[in-house]
């Protein structure tokens, strides 16, 4: 056990603590942040027949403190995950519905000696990252996959369907994870297990279903929206050690690094990171936005390293991850942790505002569609068929996926738009023995029962719904999480505290989306904060050049990648002269040529040992 909990010692760097009695054991790894002298954990109850670890952060745990103090608790500690352990003593289970932050935990209850209970538990947003999976000796669990293959219990093998889901989306979500045999507690959920029984898993949250907000005026939409912006923020700065900011060019970033600025208390610090090709720089606004707030400014400008990507990330991400954006965010985290052991993030308003273009472009091919009518739908997707993929033409030519969109349904149509290939193009990579037992598989199956669950007439509304569970958790705070965590750095995103983010996800579209822009109300609502030139600039992304490192500095390690592949997943050839398309600038393979690259490092640094049957 205390070989697997090492295996996540960058998570925890600090402190290391075991709690063992009877049939169930637990070890944690320690990033000392509040009651650094008194928090060391396990953490037990009074009577020490209940304990716990806990990963993150319990932003309302003065509240519960007082609460549970003038109920007769006694506290030895200033630790937040006491408050935790103190709370499930008076409602059990139901403990998560009180808690306010950012979490993963494991609960040991050992109050019935005849029936000892474990209660794993994840934050609402799947901030936090819960691992668990069956082995000959029971359950086991962690914050990370790479802690229960240490164990030594389960075999490092991919699981097959992770292969295709991979390939299509960029990243292995849901229940399942890339390892076969491990799985992942989904956000909002908790684990109850009993040893030699089996494990019940219970949703405990989710976002309104059949309701969306009535409209406010603007002003009073405006003046609710920067209170509840100063409020999540203002909970996220609690610590007892150095704290700072990720800042870029964009809206997010900026709007709470400005309501960090109104806070005080504490020296502003912030941290960001740029690139030399100006179309992916945004280091000169953050830097204006540093001197307009006060702010300690660190700054750097990224270069291509070909170490980092197939030496350092793959073993920080031990599922695989093809979001090129993980290489400046693993760099902001490796420079703020230089200047601070936490660091506030944006992350989280494209989710709740309907920030990302990829909203305006299926609002627009959804008003589209419902002109058409069935028959031009049907020639719509013909068309798709037929219009040849120009992915160096200029994007008004580039209507492949607009035309083929307007022929499906909603639902399928905007998981086409995020895919980065369809099913058909990976199964025209794969080896056929293996695409032939991928035949009955379709991930879209996974991501349709989200988007299907709201009953609102709001296609918006779905596809953030089915976003906030999916896309959210599972790339961009998975991103985050490992990322930050791998040099021991802890990132909170105020944006994504849950009733943020239930106040202002359901929105009417028309108060997200407006003249081809997303956003829209949050943006108007920081008018009087924030200046027009970040308001009202382009959207980049926290993105790298990718096609152009592809062809560059990275092109050798992305051809030792293709060839080192087994031939048992993928199609003879084919890999190849995807490359040679590539380079040669006939097609812009440069997310497929990514997704190899990182598939074909974390096989190395896992040692996984083939694809389950």
């Amino acid at each position: 056990m205390l070989d697997a909990a090492r295996s996540l010692r960058l998570r925890g760097p600090d402190d290391e603590g075991v709690h063992v009695q009877g049939p169930m054991a637990i070890a944690f790894r320690r990033l000392s942040i509040i009651d650094v002298a008194g928090g060391h954990q396990p953490i037990e109850n009074e009577t020490r027949d209940i304990a716990m670890v806990l990963n993150g952060e319990i932003y309302n745990h003065h509240a519960l403190r007082a609460e549970l103090i003038s109920r007769g608790h006694r506290f030895r500690t200033n630790s937040d995950v006491e408050v935790a352990v103190h709370l499930y003593e008076e409602v059990g289970a139901k403990l998560v519905e009180r808690l306010v932050g950012m979490f993963a935990f494991a609960l040991l209850d050992y109050r019935d000696p005849a029936r000892p209970r474990v209660l794993l538990g994840r934050d609402r947003l799947g901030i936090k990252p819960l691992y668990w999976a069956r082995t000959s000796r029971g359950l086991a669990w962690a914050s990370e996959p790479k802690a229960i293959l240490a164990m030594g219990d389960t075999p490092r093998v991919l699981r097959r369907e992770a292969l295709l889901e991979y390939l299509m989306q960029g990243y292995v979500g849901g229940a399942h994870s890339a390892w076969a045999g491990i799985e992942r507690l989904p956000a909002g959920h908790t684990l109850a297990f009993e040893p030699g029984g089996t494990p019940r898993i219970e949703r405990y949250w989710d976002l309104p279903l059949d309701r969306m907000r009535e409209p406010a005026s603007e002003v009073d939409r405006g003046q609710e929206i920067r209170e509840w912006v100063d409020r999540v923020v203002g909970e996220h700065l609690e610590s007892e050690v150095p704290l700072g900011a990720f800042l870029s060019g964009g809206i997010d970033s900026t709007a709470v690094v400005e309501s960090m600025s109104r806070a005080g208390g504490r020296p502003l610090i912030a941290c960001s990171v740029g690139f030399r090709e100006k179309s992916h720089d945004e280091l000169e606004i953050a830097r204006e936005s540093a001197k307009r707030f006060g702010a300690e400014h660190h700054a750097r400008v990224l270069e291509p390293d070909p170490l980092l990507v197939v030496d350092t990330l793959p073993w920080v991400f031990d599922e695989p991850l093809a979001d090129p954006s993980t290489v400046p965010t693993f760099l902001v985290s490796k420079m703020a942790r230089e200047h601070v052991t936490v660091a506030i993030s944006g992350d989280g308003g494209d989710e709740v505002f309907a920030g990302y273009r990829r909203y305006v472009h299926d609002s627009a091919e959804n008003r589209m569609r419902q002109s058409l009518g069935a028959p031009g739908r049907v020639g719509a997707r013909w068309l798709g068929r037929v219009y040849p993929k120009l992915d160096f033409a200029p994007r008004p030519l580039r209507a492949k996926t607009f035309l083929s969109n307007l022929g499906r349904e909603p639902g399928r149509a905007y998981y086409h738009s995020v895919s980065q290939l369809s099913r058909g193009e990976v199964m025209e990579l794969l080896a056929p023995e293996l695409a032939r037992s991928l035949a009955d598989c379709d991930p879209y199956e996974a991501f349709a029962a989200h988007y299907e669950r709201p009953r609102v007439d709001d296609p918006l509304y779905r596809a953030q719904y089915a976003d906030i569970h999916t896309y959210l958790p599972d790339q961009i705070l998975t991103k985050v999480d490992r990322a930050a965590m791998a040099v021991s750095l802890e990132v909170r995103p105020p944006l994504l505290d849950h009733r943020f983010v239930e106040r202002f996800a359901t929105l009417p579209a028309r108060e997200k989306i407006r003249a081809r822009r997303g956003k829209h109300a949050f943006r108007e609502a920081l008018r009087p904060r924030l200046p027009a030139s970040i308001l009202d600039g382009a959207k980049r992304g926290f993105d790298i050049p990718l096609a152009a490192w592809l062809r560059g500095p990275l092109a050798e390690s992305c051809r030792d990648a293709l060839s080192a592949l087994p031939a048992q997943w993928f199609a003879p050839g084919v890999l190849a002269a995807r490359h040679a398309e590539h380079l040669s600038g006939a097609r812009d393979h440069s997310r497929l040529l990514w997704s190899l690259l990182v598939l074909e490092h974390w096989r190395r640094a896992h040692g996984v040992r083939g694809v389950s049957a």
